[in-house]
């Protein structure tokens, strides 16, 4: 006698759709509840404050585990040297190129042409960018526990690569550690997996309080700056990033767009390279088939140093300024631009609003007005959107041809995830 089936209930809607589609619905809903209430949306604040807040939780213990683990992973130490040297080469020319776009695009389109900029009290609150020696001298911590309190991005990475190369050079005393990483290293993925169940409702109050509290108002006036950042961060990602996956690491780059949709959303909504590092790291493994080792290192390195979301913004931001202001640079000025953007991507944090702080950096170094800064934080919200954007892609772009150069990315993962991603797009 045959046994009856009892019926599974089928999943709901909402938990049958994929993470991105659940981010971009609650952006959305968020944008149209900040239309309706105006500076009432304010009041919805705190939800995305509550998950960006998660998502700063997880920064520190994921950074710093993940980056144990992966040294811990290369017993060898050349091939550590090799591939932190191969991601820096990565990450640094990418952000000169991306800074080099900005400023063509700035040149083509004058988006400064037409707009008074009127000085105001922003630009005197601006931070002052730290120097390049006072960066280096500051990534050595003097107290790895107060870095990690602080949340030193730069100098828990410093700490953590220094433990795990001592772990690997002690041998078979330290594997107890190891292993004690690679649980709390597990542990950590598993939580960022749950927090990460929260992005859509944290989108939502992200973005009403955005559309909510800057309106077309402040918009229209800058929109063209503001489609000139975009357009170059469309162009940097679409044609740059995708030509050095097929030229370099001759792989399909439209697989590779496809793997960037949840990282890409999350980046989008959140504003913090940092904050979306666990989604990267997922997107890395899963979807592109990046091993373990090379993405716990490269992906947390990236998420410090690599800012080529920030690099464009700044030469369109400059540009932008000069033009109205009626200031003309020289090549020796755009030469510098290029020069200071690059050396400071690398002691920028990974958190919403640090472009600004390089901006002044920039404008300091060339001689532009400051009060340019008044106008730009007005929109920065939006700006930092796309870059940071820019930045995770560039992340994901430099682990994939990484993982490919060192036999360490499983093409056979990229290719299915990829073509499973086309499908559910279609």
């Amino acid at each position: 006698m045959q046994q009856a089936t009892i019926a599974q209930p089928r999943a709901g809607f909402w938990s049958r759709l994929a993470l991105w589609k659940k981010i971009l619905i609650g952006m959305a809903l968020g944008m149209l509840a900040g239309a309706i209430l105006g500076p009432d949306a304010q009041m919805l604040k705190p939800i995305g404050t509550l998950f960006i807040n998660a998502i700063k939780m997880l920064i520190v213990p994921l950074v710093f585990c993940s980056l144990v683990v992966g040294v811990t992973s290369m017993q060898d130490t050349r091939k550590l040297g090799r591939i932190g040297l191969k991601s820096l080469v990565l990450y640094m020319g990418t952000t000169a190129v991306a800074i080099s776009i900005g400023l063509a695009m700035g040149t083509v389109f004058m988006p400064g042409e037409g707009i008074n900029m009127v000085a105001a009290e922003a630009a005197a609150s601006a931070k002052e960018a730290p120097t390049l020696v006072q960066t280096l001298l500051d990534m050595v911590p003097k107290n790895p526990v107060s870095a990690l309190a602080a949340g030193n991005i730069l100098q828990i990475i410093v700490f953590a690569l220094g433990l795990g190369i001592a772990l690997n050079l002690s041998g078979e005393k330290a594997k107890p550690a190891v292993e004690l990483f690679e649980s709390l290293a597990e542990g950590m993925y598993k939580l960022t997996e749950l927090v990460m169940k929260l992005a859509p409702y944290g989108v939502f109050g992200l973005m009403a309080w955005v559309s909510g509290k800057y309106g077309m108002e402040i918009l229209l006036p800058l929109i063209k700056v503001i489609a000139v950042v975009y357009l170059g961060c469309i162009i940097h990602v679409v044609v740059f990033y995708s030509g050095l996956i097929s030229t370099l690491g001759r792989l399909n780059p439209v697989r590779y767009l496809k793997g960037l949709v949840n990282p890409a959303a999350v980046a989008f909504t959140t504003t913090s390279s940092s904050g979306t590092l666990p989604a990267t790291i997922k997107a890395a493994r899963e979807e592109m088939g990046v091993s373990k080792g090379i993405s716990s290192f490269v992906l947390p390195l990236g998420a410090t140093i690599n800012m080529d979301g920030t690099a464009l913004y700044q030469g369109v931001c400059a540009l932008f300024i000069s033009q109205a202001f009626g200031i003309d640079l020289t090549f020796s000025d755009y030469l510098l631009i290029i020069m200071t953007s690059t050396l400071a991507s690398i002691g920028t944090a990974g958190v919403p609003g640090a472009g600004l702080i390089m901006l002044s950096l920039v404008l300091t170094t060339v001689g532009l007005p400051m009060e340019g800064l008044a106008i730009i934080a007005g929109i920065d919200r939006i700006l930092d959107m796309a870059r940071t954007t820019v930045n995770v892609c560039g992340d994901m772009m430099v682990t994939v041809l990484v993982g490919k150069s060192e036999n360490e990315l499983d093409e056979t993962v990229y290719n299915r995830s990829s073509t499973a991603a086309e499908a559910e797009l279609a």
